[in-house]
C-alpha cells in the first residue's frame, strides 16, 4: 500500500528547506522493485491459480521453489562451469 504525502504546506512555512522537501517528494515517487522479476498470476479455474514468472537465463533444474508460511520463494543457482567465456 502506497501513501502519497503532500508537502506543499511545508514549502510555504520552511524557508531554506526546499531541497530537502524536494528530495522527500522524489523519494516518494520512486518505484520500488517489488515487481521484479516480472510475473503473472493466472486464474485457471474455480480456486485454481498458476504463476508465470520470467526468469531469463535459468533452466528449470536450476530453480528451487519452496513455500514458507504465506510466502512463495523462488531461488536459482547457476552452475558456472570453467569452460564458460563471455
Amino acid at each position: 500500500m502506497r501513501t502519497n504525502l503532500d508537502f506543499s504546506p511545508l514549502f510555504r512555512s520552511s524557508i531554506g528547506f526546499e531541497r530537502m522537501l524536494n528530495a522527500l517528494e522524489a523519494a516518494g515517487r520512486a518505484e520500488t522493485i517489488d515487481n521484479w522479476p516480472p510475473y503473472d498470476i493466472i486464474k485457471s479455474g474455480e480456486g485454481d491459480y498458476r504463476i508465470a514468472m520470467a526468469v531469463a537465463g535459468f533452466s528449470q533444474d536450476e530453480l528451487e521453489i519452496t513455500q514458507e508460511q504465506n510466502m512463495l520463494i523462488v531461488s536459482g543457482q547457476k552452475d558456472n562451469g570453467d569452460d564458460v567465456q563471455y
